[in-house]
């Protein structure tokens, strides 16, 4: 078994992420004098070229700054085209709708829902917007050389990291599936003569380059009101696409605050719906009313599972745009209600439905610098390439965020236009007393709420450091009492769950759900951090 990864500690800032060029080119900023904000972005645009198979400059973005008194928290997600009705998506399915994307986490109605591929699930990206938007408020560089390295990637190439050739070789295969001429070019950009790039080696995007200049260059304005507006919706009007050039001249990010509960004299924070992390937040609520600590091991694990299951049941059924709909925030994380959801947990696996409260592929990265200005930051194209379509001349994929809809018209998240789809992917920051601790976050759709339990009970219950709690054997829950566990588990553990009634698979190799990073700040200044163990993830400090 491999010697576990050290915690990396820093006294001045820290960069954590999933690809090791991406967390260099951050903290290369950091040394310039730029702030950790700065270096999010820097990092996260060259996570688009590095790192192209679970993000691209066509993805959407979520993100939490604690400024040195408080925390922000930006939504950069698009909505749904104009023209994407109920009624469209079924006449180009032909009255079926597609089977709910086993990459959603779960289905959120027994309803059928947007094809994964293709055209029909492509909302507006918003990752673009986004890098703008905090850079506005934030950054003190200039925005356009937050783009250098990813422009110097791109344009000259770089040697292609492991985790990430393994991942771009399952997406060939499945390219190699898809008919349509929507997706003939992302095999011209993605490929090369037909197949992935392997490990260590060079691969270039020059026409991805061009496309960063010119964010840069226009603070993003090129991407929703120039020159690749004009490119998306010709291809778009072309190739059978619902997107318009009015559909991205009409895009904003929106600045929400965070929300938070209560765990073991902390606070846990995560941004409200459209995203999932109220699960998160009402699986910990759960536990924090009861002593994970002074459990055996398999029944501490077995309070987790429940409490997560029953967080995912309210998320399914009520999260989705607030813009749009009500979304009983507040009441799903009422203490009340919390309390009785929490009544619901026996000693046998369930499989709970949604309760009735009061009504009122993905890169994570983290930054911090020597003022104390912290960032979480996850963006996405959602599952694998995405939509797998790609504008010829830019270079990069579309996100097809749009399989999150539902088809059932009760559903507050059924598909309508101009709305944002129930998103999985979820930034995470932790306070104590109101001071900071940190940011934390992991990487996998369904996997990432209960990443955020799994990390921070870890954390707080376990008093492990970032590093230590990234490496902890995890468990994954899809469906029913279906459980995927990694082998580290101890035995036992497994033998116990296995007799409360969890179904468990134990994975073969250490799996890959659940990667993640985490900067603690520690008490006497400076920082340390944890990044993925499974896979290419790099904390890097100066």
């Amino acid at each position: 078994m491999p010697h576990p990864r050290q915690p990396v500690y820093a006294p001045h800032g820290i960069v954590a992420t999933s690809q090791p060029l991406a967390a260099a080119a951050g903290t290369a900023v950091l040394r310039r004098g730029g702030n950790a904000v700065d270096a999010a972005l820097a990092t996260a645009i060259a996570l688009t070229v590095v790192q192209p198979g679970s993000n691209d400059i066509g993805g959407d973005l979520f993100a939490i700054v604690w400024d040195g008194r408080r925390l922000h928290g930006l939504n950069a997600s698009g909505r749904s085209p104009a023209a994407l009705t109920r009624a469209a998506v079924l006449a180009a399915t032909g009255g079926r709708g597609a089977e709910p994307s086993a990459g959603h986490g779960g289905a959120q109605s027994a309803a059928p829902g947007l094809p994964a591929r293709g055209w029909l699930p492509v909302t507006v990206p918003g990752a673009p917007a986004g890098w703008r938007d905090l850079h506005d408020r934030f950054g003190s560089l200039p925005f356009a050389d937050l783009f250098d390295d990813a422009v110097r990637y791109a344009e000259h190439g770089f040697p292609v990291s492991p985790g990430v050739a393994a991942g771009w070789a399952r997406s060939v295969r499945t390219h190699a599936e898809l008919a349509g001429p929507e997706f003939a070019e992302w095999g011209r950009v993605f490929t090369v003569g037909g197949r992935a790039p392997r490990a260590g080696e060079r691969w270039r995007n020059p026409a991805a380059a061009g496309t960063l200049r010119r964010i840069a260059a226009s603070g993003a304005a090129d991407f929703y009101r120039g020159e690749i507006a004009t490119a998306l919706a010709r291809y778009a009007a072309a190739t059978g696409g619902l997107l318009t050039a009015d559909d991205l001249a009409g895009h904003r990010s929106t600045w929400v605050d965070p929300v938070s509960v209560a765990y073991r004299g902390h606070e846990v924070w995560e941004l409200p719906p459209n995203g999932q992390g109220v699960a998160a937040l009402m699986a910990l609520a759960i536990l924090d009313g009861v002593d994970l600590a002074g459990m055996p091991a398999a029944r501490r694990l077995h309070w987790q599972i429940e409490a997560t299951k029953l967080g995912f049941a309210d998320a399914h059924a009520y999260v989705a745009d607030p813009e749009r709909v009500s979304v009983p925030t507040a009441g799903l994380l009422d203490p009340a209600y919390v309390a009785a959801r929490r009544a619901l947990i026996g000693e046998r696996a369930g499989t709970p439905g949604p309760g009735d409260p009061a009504r009122g592929g993905t890169v994570y990265l983290c930054a911090a610098d020597r003022d104390g200005l912290m960032v979480s930051l996850i963006q996405s194209n959602y599952l694998g390439f995405g939509s797998y379509v790609v504008v010829p001349g830019l270079g990069f994929g579309l996100q097809n965020r749009g399989a999150g809809f539902s088809l059932d018209p009760a559903h507050p998240n059924v598909v309508a236009p101009g709305k944002r789809p129930y998103h999985t992917i979820i930034p995470g920051f932790l306070t104590r007393g109101g001071e900071p601790v940190g940011p934390f976050g992991v990487m996998g759709g369904h996997m990432q709420p209960q990443g955020h339990v799994q990390v921070i009970s870890s954390t707080l219950d376990g008093g492990l450091d970032p590093q230590a709690a990234l490496d902890a054997p995890r468990w994954y829950w899809h469906a029913g009492r279906s459980l995927l566990v990694e082998p580290g588990l101890d035995g036992d553990v497994v033998a116990d769950l296995r007799g409360r009634g969890h179904e468990i698979t134990v994975e073969p190799e250490p799996s890959t759900f659940g990667y993640g990073q985490a900067i603690w700040r520690l008490p006497d200044g400076g920082y340390v951090a944890g990044s993925e163990p499974r896979a290419d993830g790099l904390a890097v400090g100066y």
